[in-house]
């Protein structure tokens, strides 16, 4: 019998006055949060909430979610983590697709989250600070150390929903032991101590907050620096407020963070490490972050579906720069070709990643084709491509559906943006395919420029040792536009129909297919979302059209 609530009874037993939550109204000791989700645990239960039962948890980064999540944990019942964003229509479909019984929201999310657990018959909505039906209603009283309830761990502990890039959210099933080795293998790999202080600024409903930075913090006895929305200001504040060590972030927030323009006021001489993770940080980012700061990014992979951790390099002395590690401990992946044969080691070997182990979820609630799918043949085929080295280090390079064909030519997104991010003006790259008669597809790149920046046709042509070859360009300068981009505020993310302020850059080199390389990471995340940067941003849109 196992429950995944089990890592906050142990560390509050270890160190029940230490705490084990900081933010900016305060702290909140171990002991304090097992009581109070102990308290949690008692009001579902006296409102029905049954073991296996499912129970939506609406909230940003703020003390009640943490309470909230193991509170649910404790009374035996299923974690479903909620963007607060998500509108009525959104809500309805994640509560009903996961049978959810309750739900748990916050005063700006609850019009719409009130209407979407009406559309299927929920009554039980608690609104953290709420005047009606607030969350400090469901507490109930409960003895010391309320028995946690015994799961088998194979038991599902949460639905957590994909980002529905290839079709509609679906709920991964992720088990109490599966997220337990999730949080106690990597968080050894991170070398996460006790007197760690872990910047929590990534949403927990999202996986990569939820495992790798809440269950790993609690896991190790941490002490969590809440954030509730990301701002680069806030992290800063944070960091210097908080003493903060680690720094677990997307690629964009290190970017934000590094132009902050009063990043030097900033005391951040207590960091001692940062992981990325979420998608592809670009090579400059990260050198000019471990630059400016003194400490290494250790890069991962993983998906909603491997409960976050898939691959890890696991120390400053043993990664690999640029590479998205080796496989954890206690699980394999590999290589596959489309006919599903394993591919050997090679930059030029470049396939699917598929991988099996503790990791992988249980399966896509109430979807058996779904799962059966994306689990053919006992590994869980992820989408994503890459290739490994001769030392195993795994290396990404993108998504498969993102594959773009241009004559005959594949050609892979990240590694035209790569390029695009040599630019010194260029804060932002998203690259797609368009349809094009002639070729099938053709290149098409958009670019967000830092602030205060211009740029010239002839300067925008990438130069990092490949020839581009364009016969005419046409670019115009853009501003008070909006970057389409999920809740992790992890990358660009474009989907058809393109926003029609821009025109695509079309390019070829004198290679083929873009052949340089390119790395970094890309996931998976929760429900489909928008986060922008500051509307002031001026974006370039330029077309440059060439024969093949």
């Amino acid at each position: 019998m196992f429950n995944l609530a089990v890592i906050l009874r142990e560390s509050a037993k270890a160190a029940p006055g230490k705490p084990a939550i900081r933010h900016d109204g305060g702290a909140m000791s171990y002991a304090e949060l097992d009581a109070l989700s102990d308290s949690a645990a008692e009001g579902l239960a006296a409102r029905g909430i049954q073991p296996g039962d499912a129970v939506g948890l609406q909230l940003p980064n703020i003390p009640e979610f943490v309470v909230a999540y193991f509170g649910i944990l404790k009374a035996g019942a299923v974690v479903v983590p909620l963007n607060p964003l998500l509108k009525a229509r959104e809500v309805a479909y994640c509560l009903g697709n996961s049978r959810a019984r309750a739900l748990i929201t916050w005063p700006p999310a609850a019009e719409e989250a009130v209407k979407g657990a009406a559309e299927e018959g929920i009554t039980e909505v608690f609104v953290v600070a709420g005047a009606e039906n607030p969350f400090t209603g469901l507490l109930k009283p409960a003895r010391a150390r309320r028995p946690i309830v015994p799961r088998e761990g194979s038991d599902t502990a949460a639905i957590v929903f994909t980002s529905g890039t290839t079709g509609v959210p679906k709920g991964a099933e992720l088990t109490h032991l599966q997220l337990y080795m999730n949080a106690d293998i990597p968080g050894r790999l991170f070398d996460v101590r006790p007197d760690d202080i872990v910047l929590t600024i990534l949403p927990m409903f999202h996986v990569f907050g939820l495992s790798s930075i809440l269950n790993v913090s609690v896991r190790f006895g941490c002490t969590l620096s809440l954030v509730p929305r990301f701002d680069a200001t806030a992290a800063l504040e944070a960091i210097e407020r908080d003493r903060v060590t680690i720094f677990e972030g997307v690629p964009t927030m290190f970017v934000a963070v590094l132009e902050q323009p009063e990043l030097d006021r900033y005391d951040t001489s207590s960091l001692r490490v940062a992981i990325s993770g979420g998608a592809a940080i670009p090579a400059h980012v990260l050198d000019a972050f471990e630059e400016r700061f003194g400490v290494t990014i250790l890069e991962g992979y993983g998906l909603t579906e491997t409960a976050s951790t898939t691959t890890f390099n696991i120390s400053a002395d043993e990664r690999r720069a640029y590479s998205v590690g080796k496989p954890i401990w206690g699980t394999e992946t590999e290589i596959w070709d489309e006919r599903g044969n394993r591919l050997p080691p090679g930059r030029e070997h470049v396939g699917e990643l598929v991988t099996r182990g503790f990791h992988v979820m249980k399966g896509y609630y109430g979807q058996p084709e779904a799962s059966a799918e994306a689990m053919a043949g006992g590994w869980l085929h992820t989408g994503d491509l890459g290739y490994v080295d001769e030392d195993g280090f795994f290396f990404i390079v993108d998504r498969k559906k993102e594959l773009i064909i241009r004559g005959g030519y594949n050609v892979y997104p990240r590694e035209v943006e790569e390029i695009l991010y040599n630019h010194p003006a260029v804060a932002e790259a998203a690259v797609v395919g368009v349809p094009d008669a002639r070729l099938g597809e053709e290149v098409a790149a958009y670019v967000s420029l830092r602030p205060g920046r211009t740029v010239t046709e002839p300067e925008l042509i990438p130069t990092a040792g490949i020839a581009w070859r364009a016969t005419s360009i046409r670019a115009t300068s853009r501003s008070a536009m909006r970057c389409p981009r999920r809740p992790t505020a992890r990358s660009p993310s474009w989907s058809s129909p393109l926003p029609e302020c821009f025109t695509p850059v079309h390019a070829r080199t004198d290679k083929g297919p873009c052949a340089s390389a390119t790395y970094g990471t890309a996931a998976r995340g929760p429900q489909a979302g928008r986060w922008s940067r500051d509307e002031s941003h001026p974006l370039l849109a330029a077309e440059m059209r060439s024969s093949p």
